[in-house]
């Protein structure tokens, strides 16, 4: 547009008229016929001006030819052509004794003379009707490589040079990394040891910084090197020697380390000496570490490979993420560290702090006793508590709201080892109990997690940050060089660094992976899927207009009522889903009658199915109050009331809930809350596990299928998740499984995204299908 503006003014600026005629020729149907006062130039002007823009002619198409000579570059200029014959690719000076040519040379020569403005060098080579070539030095050939070559091919002609021309090498910065002490790799701290100095990449080869200011000092632009062409502009240049002679404050202990575990600095391949390759392979290999005495346990040997890998990153100054699939046995891991740190003197005079769920506390001490007997265990919790009765305990043991009201408390103790259990509950990273977990120091912060990552891989950041501080950068820093890049274009690369750079201190294996437990039985997931009743289509129906109403008249170009609209939006999931639970859970009436849902009857016909076969059920809902409805169906139905587990249940009662569905064969079927027992709890008499209503993010479901699926389980377990059919359930579960990407990284959270979708968007997939609505008649 900026060029035609330019012609426009050029060839038409005698008249309005002659503007607007020129206008309507390029940009409406109109064909103005150009006849008006001192308009009959102006055709012949506006192809004239874009001749300049197309330099093929009559079908012919010239090839600028760049060859290398022994003082620099060459350029010469062949035609090229094709007839019934094929391709005809002809030298310029036979032009005349070419059939085809011959009557278009004089606009040939006038095509190419246009281009003389471009490459002034052309205006000789055409006086000689192409005979010899333009001859350029390398200095000389630089603009016409980066300016005037990108040209050319834009006009329509082809350039045909040598490969090296093709791959231009542009210097990169880039290091050698070293160690201060070749001797002592494995006796010093990794964040004391390696030092670096700058290296300059050129393409492959990588050379010194005094070679190349030697080179640079001598040439610049574009230079031969080792039968490779290199470019550099002045740029190029300031930005070198500022990197290379500039502070190195970016390039701290963590960085230096991620840079020998990636390999590359900023994408350019690093050298590395034989020591910090030796410390490289140490980092990817784990020794097996002598099992402590006094454990009551045989490790699978995943299991000791795994507390062998702690204490080798405790011996060099890490801590650890231990992020094993639920049901693999990361507690039993950590006592055995815990245990080998007390065998080895480090608790004599430092502690250990172990911080969970206040509902695994019971399980963490039955754990203890159970594996490490002659490990003291301090438990730290309740209103009566006090720090002074710790003694001379090798171990305090106490929950998240503890830690956080406590902090300051906990902060003045020394703590050879800090461990959170169900690391995910410090995931936010500006919350009062992440800041609090952070902010205590010890020698070596571990965090067991089975889903590192639930929703963003911001909270990777955060709990790495816990086990090893400062390692990633700031949370900012994260943000830019991985979190963006890796979730919003799905960029393999960074993926790949990424992972490189964390994988010596996180360890994932995945109870799915025969190669690190070949005896965990199969498990098979499928979708149950009910009907609406009428009943609920209409009461669905109503619901969902009534909401849509409000949502629709809400002004979405004010912040205020965006927020307020997210919050509408949240507020109609909860009564739909409600809804497809059963009636009464949304309307609070008492007509709660289980044929009024799709979903209860279902559930009620899969139990009695159960339980005649002999086989346990778990049954997780979202709703305590779905819960108790639930418990009162299948106690009418089964003649016995089922177990319910949820976050009203004291300790003691929790407990004595898990003992009684593990153990007694008359309670086969157990109701639980997902929050409340949605992890750490371990309920492998289950053979199924039933999902009643879904919370759309897949590690969550994960966790509570898990409770099953784990270390004990002998029997194939089946996962039921109940969703209801031509509702949004349906439509929004089928989106989720769609969004899992990298790595399982990034996916969304909940149902919170939802909030942010246009109304024609809500309107898709929360409506019904036509064929329910009948159903209200």
């Amino acid at each position: 547009s900026v060029m035609l503006t330019e012609m426009i003014n050029n060839c038409t600026a005698s008249t309005q008229r002659g503007y607007s005629d020129v206008y309507d020729m390029f940009f409406t149907p109109a064909q103005p016929a150009f006849d008006g006062v001192g308009q009959s130039e102006t055709p012949g002007a506006v192809k004239s001006w874009l001749d300049r823009y197309s330099i093929t002619l009559d079908g012919v198409t010239p090839i600028f030819a760049i060859d290398e000579t022994l003082t620099g570059l060459s350029m010469s200029v062949n035609l090229e052509y094709i007839d019934d014959n094929g391709a005809h690719i002809i030298d310029l000076p036979d032009m005349m004794n070419d059939d085809y040519l011959a009557p278009r040379q004089l606009n040939i020569y006038k095509s190419l003379s246009s281009l003389i403005e471009l490459i002034p060098e052309l205006e000789g080579y055409l006086n000689a009707n192409g005979a010899g070539k333009v001859n350029y030095r390398l200095q000389e050939f630089a603009p016409v490589l980066m300016e005037t070559i990108p040209t050319l091919r834009l006009l329509g002609a082809k350039v045909v040079m040598p490969k090296a021309l093709q791959d231009l090498i542009r210097p990169r910065a880039t290091m050698m990394l070293t160690t201060r002490d070749n001797d002592s790799v494995s006796m010093l701290k990794l964040d004391q040891l390696l030092d670096f100095d700058w290296r300059i990449a050129l393409g492959n080869n990588i050379i010194s910084r005094d070679e190349f200011m030697s080179m640079m000092a001598n040439a610049h632009g574009l230079m031969r090197f080792k039968n490779e062409y290199i470019y550099i502009d002045e740029a190029d240049m300031k930005r070198l020697q500022r990197l290379m002679s500039g502070s190195t404050r970016d390039l701290g202990p963590a960085q230096l380390l991620q840079i020998a575990l990636s390999g590359k600095y900023e994408n350019t391949p690093v050298l590395l000496d034989d020591s910090v390759k030796e410390l490289v392979r140490q980092l990817s290999t784990t020794a097996d570490e002598p099992l402590p005495e006094g454990l009551n346990a045989t490790l699978r040997p995943y299991q000791r490979r795994g507390f062998s890998w702690m204490w080798r990153n405790m011996q060099i100054g890490f801590g650890s993420i231990i992020a094993d699939d639920m049901g693999l046995g990361k507690t039993l891991q950590v006592i055995t560290l815990i245990l080998h740190l007390r065998n080895h003197g480090n608790l004599d005079k430092e502690r250990a702090l172990v911080v969970v769920p206040t509902g695994l506390l019971s399980n963490w001490e039955a754990e203890f006793a159970r594996f490490a007997p002659s490990i003291d265990v301090f438990r730290y919790h309740g209103p009566g508590r006090d720090l002074k009765q710790m003694g001379k305990a090798h171990v305090l043991l106490t929950s998240y709201g503890v830690m956080r009201g406590d902090c300051e408390k906990l902060r003045k103790i020394k703590w050879a080892l800090m461990v959170i259990d169900e690391a995910q509950n410090i995931k936010n990273s500006n919350t009062a109990q992440s800041e609090a977990a952070r902010s205590i120091k010890a020698s070596t912060h571990i965090a067991m997690s089975g889903t590192p990552v639930e929703n963003r891989l911001a909270e990777f950041w955060t709990i790495m940050d816990y086990a090893n501080k400062g390692y990633l950068g700031t949370e900012k820093q994260f943000s830019r060089r991985f979190a963006s890049p890796i979730q919003l274009t799905g960029d393999e690369q960074t993926a790949a660094q990424f992972r490189a750079i964390t994988a010596p201190f996180i360890m994932r294996r995945l109870k799915t992976d025969k190669s690190i437990i070949s005896d965990l039985p199969d498990k098979l997931v499928q979708n149950d899927i009910a009907q609406l009743t009428p009943r609920q289509a209409a009461l669905y129906v109503k619901t969902l207009d009534e909401a849509m109403a409000v949502i629709n008249s809400i002004d979405d170009t004010d912040a205020a009522q965006l927020f307020r609209r997210q919050g509408l939006v949240l507020q109609m999931i909860t009564a739909l889903k409600q809804i497809c639970n059963h009636p009464a859970q949304y309307l609070k009436n008492d007509d709660d009658d289980p044929v009024l849902s799709g979903k209860a009857t279902m559930l009620l016909d899969l139990v009695e199915a159960i339980v005649d076969s002999g086989e346990k059920a778990l049954i997780f809902t979202q709703y305590r109050e779905m819960g108790a409805l639930l418990q009162g169906f299948i106690a009418k139905r089964l003649g016995s009331e089922p177990l319910f587990y949820h976050g009203g249940c004291s300790i003691a009662e929790r407990n004595n809930i898990v003992d009684r569905f593990q153990h007694n064969r008359a309670d086969r079927i157990a109701i639980l809350s997902l929050k409340a027992a949605g992890t750490g709890l371990n309920l492998t008499a289950a053979s199924h596990v039933i999902h009643y209503d879904l919370w759309w993010n897949p590690a969550v479901e994960a966790q509570a299928t898990d409770r099953a699926y784990r270390i004990g389980q002998d029997k194939n377990v089946i996962v039921h998740r109940f969703i209801t059919r031509d509702t949004f359930e349906e439509r929004i579960d089928a989106m989720i499984q769609s969004k899992k990407t990298l790595a399982e990284m990034t996916v969304t959270a909940g149902e919170n995204w939802i909030g942010h979708l246009s109304n024609r968007e809500l309107t898709n997939i929360f409506s019904l299908q036509s064929s329910l609505h009948s159903t209200e008649d």
